[in-house]
């Protein structure tokens, strides 16, 4: 499968899954454009490194994803947008009687809002070219539901419908929209909540994995940075030319139950 001359679009992508899915649309031949709030040295160099390693063109682009003018601007700086990965996001866990206000506004604009804004600015983009692609990275969370995550379960399960809505407002014009749900993954976040958990539970590495932080995925194995990009280059692919308006679930099984 190849992209090879698209441009891509990934927000949320110096780090993580992000990241992820930008290496395995580079590894593809799209040209990237990596994205986060920052604009430090190492944001630029991760962009040059990435470029160099695949041979395409590849550039950082800082854009606060809770700020819809920075959303579009964003695309309009990037100048092209074939490919679109709606991927940035934070997450807040409290009671939704104790939820901070400000951390249910953040969570809601940087979790969906952003989306519609970096989505309303690219498909004019997409259907001037004839062809074009969003995908979302939702969670198994837009799907399901879990306690203390009131601002991200909403959030995510807004993504999933405004998926199906962008996906009839393009149909028959070469562009599909699709979200991808992921359950747990691999990330550099993730790992890093590990030896805590250890402590807390007094368990070794691996049975804190199975029993406690994969206790919902029936796999057991947490889904990797890989994977989620292999499946976003698949959705970008002729293969999924009438795959549209659907999700994706890459979760072990967790919505199976």
């Amino acid at each position: 499968m190849t992209v090879s001359g698209k441009t891509a679009v990934v927000t949320g992508s110096n780090s993580g899954i992000g990241l992820g899915v930008a290496q395995e649309l580079a590894r593809a031949g799209a040209n990237v454009i990596l994205n986060s709030f920052t604009d430090r040295p190492e944001d630029h160099a991760l962009a040059e490194s990435l470029a160099k390693e695949h041979g395409v063109a590849v550039r950082y682009i800082a854009a606060d994803m809770s700020k819809g003018e920075d959303c579009r601007a964003l695309i309009e700086k990037a100048g092209k947008c074939d490919i679109l990965v709606n991927n940035a996001g934070v997450q807040y866990v409290a009671p939704i009687d104790e939820f901070p206000i400000e951390k249910w506004n953040a969570i809601i604009a940087i979790n969906l809002t952003s989306a519609f804004h970096t989505t309303a600015a690219a498909l004019p983009m997409m259907r001037e070219a004839g062809w074009g692609r969003v995908v979302n990275i939702a969670s198994a969370h837009g799907l399901t539901a879990s306690p203390f995550k009131s601002a991200y379960v909403s959030a995510k399960h807004g993504i999933v419908g405004m998926t199906k809505t962008v996906a009839l407002e393009t149909a028959g014009q070469g562009i599909t929209c699709n979200a991808i749900c992921p359950g747990y993954v691999l990330t550099p976040l993730v790992e890093a909540q590990i030896p805590e958990q250890m402590k807390v539970h007094d368990m070794d590495r691996e049975t804190v994995i199975r029993e406690v932080m994969l206790e919902r995925q029936p796999s057991r194995q947490f889904a990797t940075v890989e994977q989620i990009g292999g499946t976003v280059v698949f959705l970008c692919s002729a293969a999924a030319d009438q795959i549209t308006g659907t999700t994706i679930s890459v979760d072990g099984g967790w919505t199976a139950m």
